[in-house]
């Protein structure tokens, strides 16, 4: 289970910086940065990938995935089986699906003699009206669903 306090941080920020794990079919690994995510639950992570990234199609390949998000005082991999819940957000301009994850297993990674002090810095750039307009729809629909 994610811990309470991070559970109401990322709540708390709405976009939440964190990598995402996944695998294909023949056991690649893959990684990415993401910041669409939302916990529905401590056992249950709902995120927002553009529909033809490798991710979203190797979660549909293998049904898994992992996270690996970073808080203060916290460094914490979580693994589970996904699926993809929304196939498209229709209020978006470009294709983006929405995903869920049960979490199965939550490790603790960070070594005696260390702390973070933070989550991952984040910041957008270009149009930041049109990128706030953006998450917050995308937001809403990972709420909703």
């Amino acid at each position: 289970m994610l811990p309470t306090e991070l559970v109401d941080l990322m709540n708390k920020l709405g976009v939440f910086p964190c990598v995402l794990g996944t695998t294909d079919k023949e056991g690649n690994m893959h990684m990415t940065f993401i910041t669409w995510v939302y916990p529905k639950s401590e056992k249950i992570l709902r995120f927002a990938l553009s529909s033809g990234s490798k991710s979203a199609k190797n979660i549909q390949e293998t049904k898994r995935a992992c996270f690996m998000f970073f808080s203060p005082g916290r460094a914490l991999t979580c693994y589970g089986d996904a699926q993809m819940i929304i196939e498209r957000i229709e209020e978006v301009k470009f294709p983006v699906s929405v995903f869920e994850m049960h979490i199965d297993k939550v490790e603790d990674n960070l070594f005696p003699g260390a702390t973070i002090t933070g989550i991952i810095p984040f910041a957008h750039t270009g149009d930041l009206e049109k990128m706030a307009e953006l998450d917050s729809i995308v937001l809403k629909v990972m709420r909703s669903a």
